[in-house]
């Protein structure tokens, strides 16, 4: 009656067992580390660059606990923060002779010491937030009006050649705040306008106004238009925060959107306010240029004398290469660039499109110049560099361009992302500043911790004290589902804050409740007189509907606050919701499975140890063993 076969107890020892192994990661702590990345896309960091970082640290007489190459930077793991800022300088005079134009960021960080057989699982240990790690909370205003503006003064030059093309005779097209407004001379040019409009730019309304015998044509964006470039130039800008960050070496930095024109900032262990503003406040802008190939500008690339009207720039591989001062177009005729790939040789390619403007140049250059070189730049803080210089193999028409030559898909990816987030769609400021030191954090990770640890021993000693042996069973399974719940919140890698620990401990005081139940319906069964074996199954199988009952309307309260909530709310959520699963589980599969070790081999059972049962119609107390 109460036995479990095999398959459940192993499914019990396997969730046990993977949730020590993810666990396990938390309680290492974090290793002093240096953190070397790249500056610049044209940068790479690879195995070269370790080996110049391991003869800078060796040149220092320093002995790093491990140093290798992880994903796209490099990690020095130190004893100490005294070594660590010695291997931070000695890294940096390796790395970055040129103070001006740094190639690297040379960062320090905090990596886990968990050791390498727990990485090589992927079990990892738990971010942990701003408020618990202490860092920067920055709060920015997305300037919309600007990106409004800058489409329209946009369309206003592309209205204005589309109408010369099409030879439409008109008194001046000019951008009054959010419109456009062409002046007309008779009704057969503003029928002709109209068209235009309507088959080259769908996103504007427009609406005519008569003065005398002329016309003034009106154009504005369309509502659900404008809503869409507001969507998408916070989407870039978030983008551009993301790239831009990750040079500051921050693990788990937070950049959501808050409102419709804010975004919240979050970089936990980032100590230097200034850095992250220069950072966050940098500005990148694009060029297309086409490249020099005269005889005088090989010999430039060799090292000699620059031809006049040009310049040198560095390619991806580091390689020189000589592009005109001529801008044949900027990032402002840019408006898409997607990765992808060629149709007829599956290489990996970027696909850009252009505006108006920019389509009808980009089909003249390209019509002029069959069989040469146009460089792709990137100027940031006024240094440029050529992100990639294809060859034009024939006329481009049509607004979209594709760009290959020998990519991976990596590349492809990183190269698209840069061109399509290498600048911020629309300005922003910073209306909201805060620095959280990290001795704050430590103390409220051991305030916090304090509060788990306390309310956890105080309810397995109460539940020991009233229920005994079952009791103790049910402390056991507080633990798993505790356990649980860190080695799911590890597994996905989520950040803890203070109102998440807030949610564990509430957790472990709900998740108490279902034992309660189980409990006292087993005692009201040995009250009616059923055997104590009947009374454990009969005291499990109906206390499961209303533990079932009691747990989804709570985890449907979770799931709300999870939908609507941002910040420390939904922080707080996700423990709330993941520690109602792992109790529904912990407190009535694994407690039960303790339940039935224990006593379901006793095939002549009398007793069980479940504390006090009192018989109030007989006025006694009987107490089980």
């Amino acid at each position: 009656m109460n036995r479990y076969p095999v398959w459940k107890y192993a499914i019990i020892v396997i969730a046990m067992l993977l949730g020590v192994i993810y666990t396990l990661p938390n309680f290492f702590g974090e290793a002093p580390a240096v953190q070397v990345s790249s500056a610049k896309a044209t940068i790479k960091v690879d195995t070269g660059t370790l080996q110049k970082v391991e003869a800078a640290l060796q040149a220092a007489g320093l002995s790093p606990q491990s140093v290798a190459l992880e994903g796209s930077s490099i990690r020095a793991r130190f004893d100490s923060t005294d070594n660590q800022l010695k291997a931070k300088d000695a890294v940096q005079k390796a790395l970055i002779p040129d103070v001006a134009d740094p190639h690297y960021v040379v960062a320090l960080n905090l990596v886990s010491r968990s050791p390498e057989w727990l990485s090589a699982l992927y079990a990892s240990p738990m971010y942990l937030g701003l408020d618990l790690r202490g860092g920067v909370h920055f709060m920015l205003q997305v300037d919309m009006q600007a990106a409004l503006t800058q489409r329209v003064e946009s369309l206003t030059g592309d209205l204005r050649s589309l109408m010369r093309e099409k030879d439409i005779r008109h008194g001046g097209i000019t951008r009054n705040g959010q419109n456009v407004e062409i002046r007309l001379r008779d009704a057969q040019q503003l029928e002709a306008a109209k068209r235009l409009l309507s088959a080259q730019f769908p996103d504007l309304q427009a609406q005519v106004v008569a003065e005398g015998s002329e016309f003034r044509l009106i154009a504005s964006n369309k509502p659900e238009a404008a809503r869409r470039l507001q969507e998408q130039a916070l989407k870039q800008n978030i983008t551009t925060l993301h790239n831009r960050i990750n040079e500051l070496g921050v693990a788990e930095p937070v950049i959501q959107q808050q409102g419709l024109d804010r975004i919240v900032v979050q970089l936990p262990g980032v100590q230097d306010t200034a850095k992250a503003k220069d950072i966050l406040g940098r500005t990148a802008t694009l060029e297309v240029r086409m490249v020099d190939e005269s005889a005088e500008a090989r010999a430039a690339e060799q090292g000699g004398m620059v031809p006049f009207g040009t310049e040198r720039y560095l390619e991806r591989e580091g390689r020189p290469l000589i592009v005109k001062k001529q801008v044949v177009l900027t990032g402002d005729n840019l408006t898409d660039a997607q990765p992808g790939f060629d149709g007829q040789t599956q290489e990996p390619v970027v696909n850009l499109t252009l505006d108006a403007k920019g389509a009808r140049i980009f089909k003249d250059v390209t019509r002029d110049n069959v069989g040469k070189r146009m460089a792709i730049l990137l100027f940031e803080k006024g240094k440029g560099e050529v992100v990639t210089a294809p060859v034009i193999r024939s006329e481009i028409g049509g607004g979209r361009v594709q760009i290959s030559g020998r990519m991976t898909t990596a590349e492809a990816n990183d190269t698209a992302l840069l061109l399509r987030a290498g600048s911020l769609a629309a300005p922003m400021e910073i209306i909201e500043e805060r620095t959280i030191g990290p001795s704050l954090g430590a103390e409220n990770i051991a305030k916090g911790f304090n509060s788990v640890t306390w309310g956890f021993l105080v309810i397995v000693a109460f539940m020991v004290i009233y229920y005994a042996m079952f009791g103790l069973f049910s402390g056991i399974a507080l633990g798993v589902n505790l356990l649980f719940l860190v080695a799911i919140l590890s597994m996905l890698q989520a950040t803890l804050t203070l109102p998440g620990m807030a949610a564990m401990a509430l957790a472990l005081g709900m998740a108490i409740d279902s034992n309660v139940l189980i409990n006292e319906r087993v005692r009201e069964e040995l009250r009616n007189g059923v055997s104590p074996q009947a009374a454990i199954h009969a005291g499990y199988d109906r206390a499961w509907a209303t533990i079932l009952d009691s747990n989804i309307t709570t985890l449907i309260a979770g799931v709300a606050l999870l939908a609507f909530g941002s910040g420390p709310v939904r922080g707080f959520a996700v423990v709330h919701c993941i520690g109602i699963l792992t109790s529904m589980f912990s407190a009535v599969f694994f407690s039960r499975g303790l339940v039935n070790l224990w006593y379901g081999g006793k095939k002549k059972l009398k007793s069980v140890s479940i504390g006090t049962v009192w018989r109030p119609e007989a006025g006694t107390a009987v107490k089980t063993d």
